[in-house]
Parts: C-alpha cells; structure tokens; sequence
C-alpha cells in the first residue's frame, strides 16, 4: 500500500515528546515525515526538520505558514500532529480541521470548555479526524482489559483506582526550568497544572478500560512548592454514568515514582491489575481464585492481538503504544480514501468528544477543588441529558 505522509507542529530538538512522536509514527511504515513547523524560533525549526529529511520547501517556521504551504498541495500530508504548549492547541486544532486536514492533538486538546465543544463540532462539520493522544491506551494489555470487561469477565465493575505519579518536579530550586515551568503557568498551561498534564491520562484510562464516562467528581488539590500558580498534586474522586467509581490521585512532586501510572479495576466476578512500568504482565484475580499473570502475546482477545507486535517475553513499551494510536488512524484514513469500513477495532482511538470530556473533567476539578471538594457535574454541556 502507498504509504501515508504526515507532519508535526512542535516537538523540536530537545523537546521530550517530538522524538516519541517520530519514533512511532515511522515504526510501521505507515507514515512518512514530509512537513514539520518545529520549533517556536522559525529559522531553528526549519534547520531541525531538513536534518531529519524534509525538503527545504516544507519545513516550515510556524504553523500558520505551513498550513498555507499545504492545504492546496495535491500531496497534502494525511495527519498532523499537534505538539505545541496547552493554549495554542485550540487555534492550531481548528485551522487543519476547517483545512480538511486530519488532527492527532496532544493532551489536553483545548484549555476551555467552549474551546473543546468547538473542536468537536469542527471535526463532525468537516468530517476530518480529530483524536487525542491519550496514548497509553495503545498498550496491548490495556485493550484487553477493555475486552475483558466488555465481555463480563468481572461482571459488573464497581470499582477503578487509577493514578499518574512522578516526582521529577520536586525540586523547588528547579522551578525555572523552561520544560517544567509552562506546566504551572496558567497563561500557557490553563486551568490546571498535574491534573491537566497527567491525571486526564489517569481518568481516560479508566474510562478506556471500564467503557464509562464522568458524571460528577469532587477534588482536592495542592501546590506542594508554594511558587506554583497552579497543582503539582490533585486527589479526585469520580462517579462514572455507568455506576462505577473511580479514585484518582495524580502528584509530579512524588519522589521515588518514576512514572507511576496505574490502574486497578474491581468487578463482580475478579479484580484486574496493570503498571505501565511493566506493560507485558496483567495480573487478573477472578472472584475466590488464584492470581494469573497474563503475558502480552497470549491474552485471548482480538483487541490485544492486534497491538501486539513481537512474541511473547520481549519488551514492548510506550513507542510501540502510540504506535498503534498511529496504526490505528492509518487504518481509519485509508478505509475513509477507499470507501470501505475500517477495522472496528481501530475505532478506539480517542476522538475530539474524548477530548472535550478531559476538558471539562478539568474545568470541574478546579470548581470543585475551589469549593472545598464539591460534587461538581463532570458531563460536557452538550452531551448532558435534557
């Protein structure tokens, strides 16, 4: 099959997410780099994108001459991703949709409410893609515990513990550092520092897994370092529309965890485990039983085959799960140019409306948490009842 071209705004030399993104758009030879804005400094990012191999007539110095530069290219790229700052998603999201150009928008897609309801009509009007990269749900074993509990395996789930913990930002003499500082800086950040930036991996996770969206929650948050205009700890508790409740706790200020993303899932029937520090192994304890581990390469449903690249006890790891948000798009682009129905299991990704429930999630948690932990409705405007 002709390969599918693909372009990326921010994610410059030295950021932390750009090579994540080039690295796993490129493992399956579905995608090739053919147009980059790269960098906020115009003249630095177009160095940087012809030295990773784009043409010099596309790499671009900002997104608003690279979106001039393809939209009426009759080799136009197929998706860009957006990997730029918080508050210039919105801005950037909206002008590809409205270009008919399909988005992939890091997390968080917008910083408002209004701004994520607006991307989500854009994409259903012009009918281009646009997902968010809550990439963590690519992992193999993840799917199968959304197969799992689709299927009834742990009857009906009662109970998720999810959590997103690290402590690389614990130093208070660190707080200058330009890649840590824009998270606490609401003018680039928006509402909300940790619970933006990893506890709406967390809460997505647990809706992934469960097949349940937020219907109210109540927060508690804190800046552990005073400096910060906004939290590097949150502690939220969530009721789902599907009955389940959710306990999420997120903390960049906890040291000793590495990148402590979590998910615990108590059903009926058995209980389900699962670290992204070590994705290849799910522990399920059925109801009165013994604890299996289920290896990646021998869960037994098609969601998990599907994401699993190599045999059984070789390493697997977070390239290989955004790889397959990209495997996924890819099979969606190209069943949408053939006119045929794409693989329904590469329907999963996550979408604008994904997106727009993350943003609002958001906006509630700081309600909530300036109320001292009020229940605060968790529901989008436009996707709430009457």
């Amino acid at each position: 099959m002709t390969g599918l071209t693909w372009g990326m705004i921010g994610g410059g030399e030295g950021s932390q997410i750009g090579p994540v993104h080039r690295i796993s758009a490129a493992l399956d030879g579905l995608f090739t780099m053919t147009a980059g804005a790269l960098d906020i400094e115009p003249e630095k990012g177009r160095d940087f994108a012809r030295r990773l191999g784009i043409a010099p007539d596309r790499a671009y110095g900002d997104w608003r001459e690279m979106l001039a530069g393809e939209r009426d290219r009759p080799d136009r790229i197929d998706l860009v991703t957006v990997a730029t700052p918080n508050a210039t998603h919105y801005e950037i999201t909206k002008a590809f949709l409205e270009a008919g150009i399909n988005v992939l928008c890091e997390k968080p897609m917008t910083v408002t409410v209004e701004e994520a309801e607006d991307i989500a009509a854009t994409a259903r009007r012009t009918g281009a893609i646009c997902a968010v990269n809550y990439g963590y749900t690519g992992y193999p074993l993840v799917r199968h515990m959304r197969a799992m509990v689709a299927r009834g395996d742990l009857g009906k789930v009662r109970l998720a513990v999810v959590e997103f913990s690290h402590g690389f930002h614990a130093d208070a003499a660190d707080a200058d550092n330009p890649r840590m500082r824009w998270r606490y800086d609401p003018a680039l950040a928006g509402l909300s520092g940790q619970f933006a930036d990893c506890g709406i991996h967390a809460l997505h996770m647990a809706s992934f897994v469960c097949g349940e969206n937020a219907r109210e929650l109540s927060s508690d948050f804190v800046s552990a370092i005073a400096s910060r205009k906004l939290e590097d700890d949150a502690m939220v508790n969530v009721r789902m529309d599907g009955g389940t409740t959710v306990r999420l706790w997120t903390s960049s200020v906890a040291v000793g965890s590495f990148h402590g993303l979590n998910i615990r899932v108590f059903g009926e029937k058995g209980g389900l485990r699962w670290a992204q520090q070590w994705p290849d192994q799910l522990h399920w304890t059925p109801l009165n039983g013994r604890t299996e581990v289920i290896e990646r390469g021998s869960a037994d449903s098609p969601e998990a085959a599907r994401a699993t690249r190599i045999a059984t006890g070789h390493s697997e790891g977070m390239l290989v799960a955004f790889a397959n948000i990209y495997a996924d798009l890819a099979e969606v682009i190209r069943a949408r140019v053939a006119g045929r129905a794409p693989d329904p299991i590469a329907c999963h990704y996550p979408t604008a409306v994904d997106g727009l429930r993350s943003i609002t999630a958001i906006r509630a948690a700081v309600d909530s948490a300036a109320r001292s932990g009020a229940w605060t409705d968790a529901r989008p405007p436009s996707l709430r009842a009457g």
